[in-house]
């Protein structure tokens, strides 16, 4: 019998991790599980790149920290939320090494997360998060690819 206790959604609030997010939400209820989301900041060294660099006011970070902090609260909607155990978490560095870091951490039974089906030469060169996630996790990772059919509710 499969047991899942702890559910990790990693969303950049894009239309395919609110797709991810549906699956999330009913296997938490199919298992009572605890629902973890997490999103990502992009350092912003890694933003400020190019030939002359670029500027990044001081308080870049913070503020995308916060925007994130309070887009992330909103998730799942109220209704569904209420009463339900969700934790939510918002950091700094490389998505698929603080997806990681997260589940092992705290020990995820499975990670949901949406990929935005990237393929041939934009894959090989932008890379895929999910793709590094689905490679090295400590844990079984469902994908939610964005034209799969949609989640229907019996």
């Amino acid at each position: 019998m499969i047991k899942l206790s702890r559910l990790l959604h990693p969303t950049d609030f894009s239309s395919s991790s609110s797709q991810a997010q549906n699956y999330a939400c009913a296997l938490v209820e199919h298992f009572a599980a605890e629902l973890h989301l997490i999103h990502v900041v992009t350092e912003p060294t890694s933003l400020a790149t190019g030939p002359l660099g670029g500027y990044l006011p001081a308080n870049y970070s913070a503020e995308l920290k916060e925007h994130a902090a309070e887009t992330l609260a909103g998730l799942p909607d109220r209704a569904w939320s209420e009463g339900r155990s969700i934790k939510r978490c918002v950091v700094e560095g490389y998505a698929f090494v603080e997806i990681l870091r997260y589940a092992k951490e705290n020990d995820i039974d499975m990670i949901v997360m949406g990929t935005h089906g990237h393929s041939g030469l934009a894959q090989m060169l932008l890379g895929s998060v999910a793709e590094k996630v689905v490679r090295k996790a400590p844990c079984p990772v469902l994908t939610i690819h964005p034209e799969d059919h949609s989640f229907v509710m019996p």
